[in-house]
C-alpha cells in the first residue's frame, strides 16, 4: 500500500473516530446511566434537601391537596386563608426525613415502571395499548412508617391505598420502546467502534506521531462540543417547558441528571489536550533524526601520536663505545 493512500484511509478513520467520541459518551451515559434504577436514584436524592424542588413540590402537593378537598368539601370562600396555611404544612413537609424517603421510593417505582414499559416487561402483555402508569402505595406506607416511627399524631391512621397514577401516556410508549432498544444497542457498540477506528487509523498512518496528536485533538474537540450541547440542550428544554412548570427546579433535575455527562465532557476534553501535548513536547525534545543518524555512523577520532622525548638524564650520560667485537 503506497504511503499516500495510507494517510488518506488514517485521516478517514481518524475523523469517524474523533465524530464518534460525544455519540458514543451520550449513548453510553443514557443506556448505563439513565437505565440503571439504583444509579437513577443515587443520582435524584440529593435533589430532596434542593430549596428550588422542596419549594416546586410544596406547591403542586398543596394545590393537589386543595383540590382534593374543594371536590369533598366546599372551601372556596375559604381559600386564601387555607391556602397559605395548607402549602406551609407541605414546605415543612419537605424538610422531614419522611419526605426524602418518600422523595427516593417515588423516584424508584416511577423509574421501575417506565423501565419495565420500555423493555416490554409488562406482566399484563399489553403494554402497547396502556398508559404506564405508577402505584404510590409503597410511597404512601413508607412515610406513614416514618411518621409512625417520629411518633407524629395520628400518623397511623393514614390510609394506604393502591392508587394509579400516569406517568407515561399510550401513545408514548411505542416510540419510546424503538428508541430505548436503538440506545441500549448505540451504547455499547459506538465506544466499541470510535476506539477501533481510532487505533486503526494510527496503525496505518505513515507518521504515526502526527496521527497520535490528531487524534487527541479530535478527542478533545469532541468533549468540548459535547459540553456546548449540553448548554445548549439546558436551555432548549427549560424553554421548551410549560409555563406552570418551575423552570428553577426543572433546571436543577437537568443539572443532576447530566452531571456525569458533564464531566466526561471535561475528561475528554482534559485526555485530549495531555495527550497532544505530550506528544509535541516530547518531539520537540528529541533530537533531529539526521542528528541522530550521524551521531551513530560517524568514526571515532583516531589518538594523536604523542612524541617521545629523551629523558634529560641521558643527554648528560656519554654514549656507550662499540664493542671490541663490533670493532673486530
Amino acid at each position: 500500500m503506497s504511503p499516500r493512500v495510507r494517510n488518506a484511509l488514517s485521516a478517514v478513520l481518524i475523523v469517524l473516530a474523533c465524530l464518534l467520541v460525544p455519540f458514543g459518551a451520550l449513548a453510553a451515559w443514557a443506556s448505563y446511566g439513565l437505565a440503571d434504577t439504583g444509579r437513577y436514584v443515587t443520582t435524584m436524592a440529593p435533589l430532596a434537601a434542593d430549596p428550588d424542588v422542596r419549594e416546586a413540590v410544596a406547591e403542586t402537593v398543596g394545590d393537589g391537596i386543595l383540590r382534593e378537598v374543594d371536590q369533598k368539601v366546599d372551601v372556596r370562600p375559604l381559600r386564601g386563608s387555607v391556602a397559605p396555611f395548607v402549602h406551609d404544612a407541605v414546605r415543612s413537609f419537605t424538610q422531614t426525613r419522611a419526605f426524602r424517603l418518600a422523595w427516593d421510593t417515588g423516584n424508584r417505582v416511577t423509574h421501575d415502571a417506565i423501565l419495565r414499559a420500555l423493555r416490554d416487561e409488562d406482566p399484563a402483555g399489553d403494554a402497547a395499548g396502556r398508559p404506564v402508569t405508577v402505584d404510590l402505595a409503597p410511597v404512601t406506607a413508607q412515610v406513614k412508617r416514618q411518621l409512625t416511627h417520629d411518633h407524629i399524631p395520628l400518623a397511623a391512621r393514614i390510609p394506604v391505598e393502591h392508587t394509579a397514577v400516569p406517568v407515561l401516556q399510550a401513545a408514548e410508549v411505542a416510540p419510546l420502546r424503538k428508541g430505548f432498544q436503538v440506545l441500549e444497542v448505540a451504547g455499547f457498540w459506538l465506544p466499541v467502534a470510535a476506539v477501533v477506528f481510532a487505533v486503526a487509523g494510527i496503525a496505518l498512518a505513515v507518521r504515526r506521531r502526527r496521527a497520535v496528536t490528531a487524534t487527541a485533538l479530535g478527542t478533545a474537540l469532541g468533549g468540548a462540543l459535547l459540553g456546548v450541547a449540553l448548554t445548549v440542550g439546558r436551555s432548549l428544554t427549560l424553554s421548551g417547558l410549560p409555563a406552570d412548570v418551575p423552570h428553577p427546579a426543572a433546571g436543577a433535575v437537568f443539572d443532576a441528571l447530566t452531571a456525569t455527562l458533564r464531566t466526561v465532557s471535561w475528561l475528554l476534553l482534559a485526555l485530549g489536550l495531555t495527550v497532544a501535548l505530550t506528544t509535541w513536547l516530547t518531539r520537540r525534545l528529541r533530537p533531529p533524526r539526521t542528528a541522530r543518524h550521524l551521531h551513530r555512523t560517524s568514526p571515532e577520532p583516531a589518538p594523536e601520536p604523542t612524541a617521545t622525548h629523551p629523558h634529560p638524564s641521558s643527554q648528560n650520560q656519554p654514549q656507550a663505545q662499540p664493542s671490541t667485537q663490533a670493532q673486530a
